[in-house]
């Protein structure tokens, strides 16, 4: 290859490579932004909405998004949907026993679907989804906790959509958001402690005053009562704080 000829491929590689770098900075800094964004929440839904957001914003060709939770291998939850679509997606899902989200979530961590008219992995679910609108599907495993797993679902409106880019985005996306839920799911069992710790010291401040005992005998009472009505010691707590008084033998 003559000199000059080098010089002009370089010369024209150069915007190229400049465009692909602004572009990688962009997605770093957006990506920076989203964790920030994220942290500054604490409720799980709103987390699980900047998620659903994000998603539609950063990965190419997404036209829908949400999350899905699947419980017991089958059941399927829609959260944060951005539509009716992937509503009607999530619970198509859970309905036929079958689908993206579940092997997103059970067994493979990425499950691209070109064309959904064209799929035969899960022949009950695609032709359904199909009919509903869903032409393309990109599903990404968001966590694992105990028998709840959460996968991140993406459509397309049209087939052939979802490349190798828009799979490498939505990865990334999934490893901020796993990050963000997984320390809200951290808070709101912090809290929920919390607050059982307080229900139960008011009701056993209510039975101290009304019996004269100790603290130590009133957290016997309550926790008798649970075992003699078969009920949570926080439901007899909070039951005892609100109505003052303590419940009895379920039949």
């Amino acid at each position: 290859m003559s000199s000059k000829a080098a010089g002009t491929r370089e010369t024209a590689d150069q915007p190229q490579a400049g465009h692909t770098a602004a572009v990688s900075a962009g997605l770093a800094g957006r990506l920076s932004d989203l964790a920030r964004e994220m942290q500054h929440e604490q409720d799980t839904e709103a987390i699980l909405t900047v998620i659903v957001h994000a998603a539609l914003e950063l990965i190419p060709h997404a036209a829908e998004a949400s999350i899905s939770l699947v419980t017991g291998r089958r059941t399927v939850q829609s959260r944060a949907a951005s539509g009716e679509l992937p509503r009607t997606v999530d619970a198509l899902q859970s309905e036929k026993g079958q689908g993206p989200c579940l092997d997103a979530a059970y067994d493979a961590r990425v499950v691209r679907v070109p064309d959904m008219g064209k799929e035969e992995r899960w022949p009950d679910f695609a032709q359904a989804a199909y009919d509903a609108g869903a032409r393309s599907m990109l599903s990404i495993q968001l966590f694992v906790e105990g028998d709840k797993l959460g996968a991140l679902n993406l459509i397309g409106g049209d087939a052939n959509v979802f490349d190798e880019e828009s799979e490498q985005i939505a990865l990334l996306v999934a490893a901020h958001a796993a990050i963000a839920f997984s320390d809200a799911q951290e808070i709101a069992q912090l809290t929920q402690a919390l607050d059982t710790r307080d229900l139960i010291g008011q009701a056993k401040g209510i039975l101290m005053e009304r019996f004269k005992i100790t603290s130590q005998q009133a957290f016997l009472v309550l926790t008798k009562a649970s075992s003699d009505s078969n009920i949570k010691l926080r439901d007899v707590a909070q039951h005892l704080a609100s109505s003052g008084e303590i419940p009895t033998r379920r039949r």
